[in-house]
């Protein structure tokens, strides 16, 4: 499998389909590259060169229990985007993802980084804190973490169903999309996991937000209940030298992959633009 060794040994997968300008996908908590499954195929076929990594400790990385901080998940993608020699790169965040692409942009960009976008992200900040009082109590976070190193297999179930929105009245749910969430989580480390949700929870990106200085897409789901929209998305755009918000009201966390349709048409906008 094509995959790059870091600085401390750690073993870092991707993929790479086809040519053209890069655009550079980075997955949420607990997932993996192939996550992204539905974006890579629609932009590959619209002529784009498409990578795509799985987090250490997550998929088919190396299960490694040390380097769980947003410098070092930021480094280990611009390992990948070394080893690819990526220019005029687009870079693509979910979630925890977004979080990653918010550091990577701001310490590694400059001059290879064209665009950004953040979708259904971290920043600037998730969890209630002093700075942040509106943000997902720290009891809330503690579940998480409890449910991921002890309950994972059923605790990963169970997520899906607040992560895609089908406890909504009318929601439509699909089993697949529940049991691809679950596949792909479990292929992961449990210690990877649970490191990854203090990262997640506690990494404040203000000043990542203010020194970049590319156009910033910004897309989220008005019915996120894993970030929610007032106190992440609405805040991060705040925050950007060129941030353009876009916010889809009733859409659900992991709406690249329920919807997506139109984020598919609207990312390719933004690019184009």
């Amino acid at each position: 499998m094509p995959s790059v060794i870091t600085q401390d040994g750690t073993e870092i997968f991707y993929k790479d389909w086809g040519t053209g300008q890069p655009l550079f996908f980075h997955h949420g908590w607990p997932l993996t590259a192939d996550d992204w499954d539905s974006q890579m195929m629609f932009f590959l076929a619209q002529g784009f060169r498409v990578i795509a990594h799985d987090r250490r400790g997550h998929g088919r990385s190396s299960q490694t229990a040390n380097g769980h901080d947003m410098d070092t998940y930021a480094a280990d993608a611009f390992e990948v985007v070394k080893a690819l020699d990526l220019k005029n790169a687009i870079h693509i965040g979910h979630s925890t993802g977004g979080g990653e692409v918010a550091r990577y942009v701001a310490k590694y960009g400059k001059g290879r980084v064209a665009k950004a976008v953040l979708i259904s992200a971290i920043p600037p900040t998730f969890m209630q804190s002093e700075r942040n009082p509106d943000g997902v109590p720290k009891a809330v976070v503690d579940s998480i973490r409890d449910g991921t190193a002890y309950h994972r297999s059923q605790f990963y179930q169970d997520i899906t169903i607040p992560f895609y929105g089908f406890n909504r009245p009318g929601a439509v749910i699909s089993e697949g999309i529940r049991q691809n969430w679950w596949r792909q989580g479990m292929m992961g480390a449990a210690i990877a996991h649970w490191e990854c949700v203090r990262v997640l929870s506690e990494t404040e990106f203000y000043d990542d937000l203010a020194v970049i200085d590319v156009p910033v897409l910004v897309m989220h789901g008005e019915d996120d209940q894993i970030c929610p929209f007032p106190t992440t998305g609405a805040r991060s755009v705040k925050l950007l030298k060129h941030g353009t918000l876009k916010s889809y009201p009733g859409f659900p966390h992991g709406m690249p992959t329920t919807h997506a349709d139109v984020i598919n048409a609207d990312l390719l906008a933004f690019i184009r633009s």
